[in-house]
């Protein structure tokens, strides 16, 4: 009998050494606080929420409260969930003055018959569920991050200043029931309006209890355009391990498209696949009695849970 398993990401890209740490207490206190809320409710759903929600709200990722900003200066979140037993999804773009969209993604899955809700349609549906509001999600990072980005029109992907990361959690229960949960606030810099891979199913997360999970993270207008989710699981199906397939597809974006990006993969065996051509990707999972997490390529951490 197998155990309950969850992996997370705090986001790929070019994390300066300034944040190396506090992604890694982040990712960590992301897992705990997943498998503090499974021994609750017994719910993978719940416990995978848990950790985006937990990142949600450290202002070292780039999701919620920490989010960054757009050319004009606002915060639009994106945020999507997956379950895998009936491929089942809710999302959301374009949502502000939310703390957890990841809240407001599920309640699209489970109380409309519609996948992804965006601009008025989903602010209104946020209040009309009672999602609490939030006055600022700014941060002073975030607004030198913007300036940077004006000062030196330097590209979303490159920016270092302020670097936040998407945020992800997946997971498969003991019955092997698996779910995918993505939350970010998009990158530096983007035009008003603009949807990343995050919201999209296949690109920004997947789901499949016949096949795997995935989250997604890195330069997501890439990662949308090479549909990365989906073909993890393709490769998986086709009989490749969680782990050779997430390095296999990453790799086939960056040399295709010439984009970095990362991603995490459990496959329905259990067995897991954490990847990334960028420069860093903040990760963690538990394994037993310990946390296993990281930063930088082959190098690992172990921490007693």
């Amino acid at each position: 009998m197998f155990l309950p398993l969850i992996v997370v990401h705090g986001g790929a890209g070019n994390i300066p050494d300034s944040r190396v740490q506090p992604k890694l207490d982040g990712v960590q206190r992301a897992v705990r606080c997943a498998y503090e809320t499974y021994e609750k409710t017994k719910n993978i759903l719940d416990a995978t929420q848990a950790a985006v929600e937990y990142m949600e709200t450290d202002e070292n990722f780039n999701a919620g409260y920490g989010s960054v900003l757009t050319l004009e200066g606002e915060i639009e979140l994106d945020a999507l969930v997956v379950e895998g037993k009936d491929l089942k999804a809710g999302a959301v773009t374009g949502l502000r003055n939310v703390l957890h969209p990841i809240a407001v993604a599920r309640l699209v899955m489970e109380k409309t018959p519609h996948v992804l809700l965006s601009g008025d349609g989903v602010q209104e549906f946020a209040l009309k569920h009672n999602i609490p509001t939030e006055s600022s999600l700014y941060t002073k990072d975030a607004w030198q991050a913007l300036e940077h980005f004006k000062k030196n029109k330097a590209e979303p992907s490159k920016m270092e200043i302020g670097s936040g990361g998407t945020v992800g959690a997946i997971g498969i229960d003991v019955d092997g029931h698996m779910v995918s949960c993505t939350s970010t606030g998009g990158i530096t810099g983007k035009m008003k309006g603009r949807v990343g891979d995050t919201p999209i199913p296949g690109s920004g997360g997947y789901a499949d209890d016949n096949i795997g999970t995935v989250s997604t993270t890195g330069y997501g207008d890439a990662i949308l355009r090479y549909n990365v989710a989906q073909r993890i699981l393709h490769a998986i199906e086709l009989g490749a391990t969680a782990q050779e397939a997430s390095e296999k597809v990453l790799q086939n974006m960056l040399d295709r498209i010439g984009k970095t990006a990362g991603a995490i993969t459990i496959a329905k065996d259990h067995s897991i696949g954490i990847a990334f051509t960028s420069q860093r990707m903040a990760w963690a999972y538990k394994k037993e009695n310990k946390i296993y997490y990281g930063i930088d390529k082959d190098k690992q951490f172990e921490e007693i849970f």
